[in-house]
């Protein structure tokens, strides 16, 4: 489990492109912190399971599902990219639950200045604007943020100064491929309201 607030930002030391997908090894500071084999880490949101490490990079396994589904697939080496470790118990929360199990992709669609703040716009599948809705969440490449506006294939955020200063989002072009995780709460309720439709619509006739 995840809260969408990134530790910091790591970078591609080497990729080994494997017959199963490849290894990534990441160079790292916090997220090598009190990390061993076997433990999960966020990057851009998608977890991913840590196989060696060494003082300086941590290296994972990404399935080619993994690399077909996320923008971890569109990496070179030297790409910075953001890092999360998985939520100890006891530890501060401060984002929103996030599993680390990417929806989809989307894009960059724009953005522009307000203030010191950035308006972020970014496109969506359709089945990940189906759960947002004004002032819920959206996991966008790992980072925990607050959905302004939706639209029939985008959504807005507004990007504090900082959440400018500690992540990637507008360092990176229009266009650009992002990773989308839904609320898993958003699921939920979606889930149980789509059980309920037929025995409601039953018993109404």
């Amino acid at each position: 489990m995840f809260t969408g607030i990134v530790e910091e930002t790591g970078t591609v030391r080497q990729i080994s492109v494997t017959p199963d997908g490849a290894r990534l090894t990441i160079e790292g500071a916090i997220a090598l912190e009190g990390t061993r084999v076997g433990d999960s880490i966020a990057l851009n949101g998608a977890c991913l399971t840590v196989v060696t490490r060494d003082d300086r990079t941590f290296a994972v396994d990404a399935t080619l599902e993994t690399l077909r589904r996320t923008n971890l697939g569109g990496l070179g080496v030297g790409d910075r990219l953001h890092l999360e470790r998985a939520l100890a118990v006891g530890g501060r929360f401060g984002g929103h639950f996030m599993q680390g199990h990417v929806d989809g992709t989307g894009t960059i669609r724009d953005r522009r200045a307000e203030g010191d703040a950035v308006v972020q716009s970014f496109t969506a599948p359709p089945g990940i604007v189906r759960y947002l809705v004004p002032k819920g969440s959206i996991s966008v490449d790992g980072v925990s943020l607050t959905v302004v506006n939706v639209g029939a294939d985008w959504f807005d955020v507004w990007l504090i100064p900082h959440t400018l200063d500690v992540t990637l989002l507008t360092r990176r072009p229009v266009g650009a491929t992002v990773n989308l995780e839904a609320d898993i709460l958003a699921k939920y309720v979606a889930r149980a309201v789509e059980a309920a439709l037929p025995a409601a619509i039953a018993g109404g006739a």
